[in-house]
């Protein structure tokens, strides 16, 4: 079986081009889409399970700048902790710990998540997250 490939990035890389792009954005003071053209397809949406704040289809660029701000309002801090990937063609499956802090609340959460991921030329293009407890996160806002 041959898997065609569009760029050599790795798993790792692809993932930490795309929280490094992520954690620029929110850091800046104009929180310009343009930014996240680094690393997010013009034709990216992103599917947020629909028991949480900012539940929907998140499309393009200004929706994922929607979606990072929306999370930006909620949760004080993200971390991810014993991030693992593994790449099949255009594939990313992901896993990690995921620390956040609610805003609202200061309520500390840590779950186990995980995303499959696609990427076109390198660029995100599609992803879906699982939360493990989307009940804790929707109470701790």
């Amino acid at each position: 079986m041959t898997i065609k490939t569009h760029d050599q990035n790795t798993a790792m890389q692809l993932l930490e081009r795309m929280f490094e792009v992520e954690m620029k954005f929110l850091k800046s003071d104009t929180k310009d889409v343009k930014m996240l053209a680094a690393a997010f397809h013009n034709d990216v949406v992103v599917h947020e399970p629909a028991s949480l704040p900012y539940a929907g289809d998140w499309q393009g660029l200004e929706g994922i700048g929607a979606l990072l701000r929306k999370m930006g309002e909620i949760w004080s801090n993200v971390e991810v902790e014993d991030l693992a990937a593994a790449r099949t063609g255009d594939t990313v499956f992901m896993t990690c710990t995921l620390h956040l802090v609610s805003r609202a609340r200061g309520t500390v959460i840590k779950q186990p998540f995980a995303e499959v991921l696609r990427f076109r030329n390198g660029l995100l293009l599609d992803g879906t997250p699982f939360y493990y407890d989307t009940c804790e996160l929707a109470a701790a806002v």
